[in-house]
């Protein structure tokens, strides 16, 4: 084999090859395709993985996703039926259904998701401002079943909302809306939620005001009945300290009283023994009390003082 013959041949080796490389795809478990021929769709699309062929040079693979997508809806303000103004954000999960029409209608994940802001959020919202701020916000009108720290009076008048969607039945509407309209572009909806429902600034600090009013309101209210549990302890405990005191000062009395008798009784059974000897007693006390040195005193001389100073004591 000459030398012209063997450049034949490799330029025939490389060919296949190129050939083979461009007219051979893969398609991933999470991928499927549409085969496009000069920009016009040409067959089904292909949906099963594995290896696939395609005329080399004028026929493109375009890829698009099989699995789940995201969606991460711009927060926006949003006013409820009652006029109430809330920041409501959302989400959604979606897929591409049928990627001939997605090809056709959006191309590309980017454009998709434009298609989704300008059909989600205009549901969401005509569906909010349909009903009252609670339809969003609860499933039920059921009794709150939280601890909630408050007197029996404001709980008594505390408002009952009555609840006939809920927020479910709000979010499936929204589904609904959007997923027939998300259809036309071979976008299949499958699912959406409302990630997070706020009040406004402006709302919010109102609400924080009269939450904080309600609550000091009845933390005076708890402090003004514990003054005055606090005043009727104090004159339960005055009261029953005076009935001691004087329980005690009747017994203190009546002790007193029984030991001045009892010594009252010993004094005049000891002096009746001899009266002389008691009166000696009694007039020698009344010397030491009545005179002392610079004393002086002028007495009958027929004074029963003087009758012991006499020396007779008689």
């Amino acid at each position: 084999m000459n030398n012209s013959m063997k450049i034949v041949l490799l330029i025939i080796v490389a060919a296949v090859v190129v050939l083979g490389f461009s007219s051979a795809y893969v398609v991933d478990e999470t991928q499927q395709v549409v085969i496009t021929q000069f920009g016009r769709i040409v067959g089904a699309p292909i949906k099963e993985p594995g290896l696939k062929f395609k005329l080399p040079f004028i026929q493109t693979a375009n890829y698009f996703p099989k699995n789940l997508l995201e969606w991460d809806g711009d927060p926006g303000q949003v006013p409820t039926k009652d006029k109430t103004y809330v920041w409501v954000d959302t989400f959604a999960r979606w897929r591409i259904s049928d990627p001939i029409l997605y090809f056709q209608t959006v191309k590309d994940e980017f454009s998709a998701l434009k298609r989704l802001d300008d059909i989600i959020d205009p549901a969401m919202r005509n569906l909010i401002t349909s009903y009252p701020l609670v339809e969003t916000v609860r499933n039920t009108d059921r009794a709150m079943d939280t601890f909630e720290v408050s007197d029996t009076e404001n709980k008594n008048q505390r408002t009952q909302y009555q609840v006939n969607l809920g927020r479910d039945e709000i979010t499936r509407r929204i589904v609904a809306q959007s997923r027939k309209k998300l259809s036309e572009f071979g976008i299949d909806l499958v699912d959406m939620q409302i990630k997070r429902i706020n009040y406004i600034d402006s709302v919010r600090r109102s609400v924080y005001d009269r939450m904080i009013a309600e609550r000091n309101q009845i933390a005076a209210k708890y402090r003004a009945e514990g003054k005055g549990d606090a005043s009727n302890i104090r004159g339960e405990k005055e009261k029953e300290l005076q009935k001691i005191k004087s329980e005690a000062y009747r017994t203190a009395q009546e002790v007193k009283g029984h030991a001045d008798a009892k010594a009252s009784q010993i004094y005049a059974a000891a002096y009746g023994v001899d009266p002389n000897f008691y009166a000696f007693q009694k007039t020698m006390e009344m010397y030491k009390k009545s005179l002392s040195k610079d004393s002086t005193l002028i007495l009958s001389t027929d004074s029963d003082l003087m009758k012991y100073m006499k020396g007779t004591g008689k």
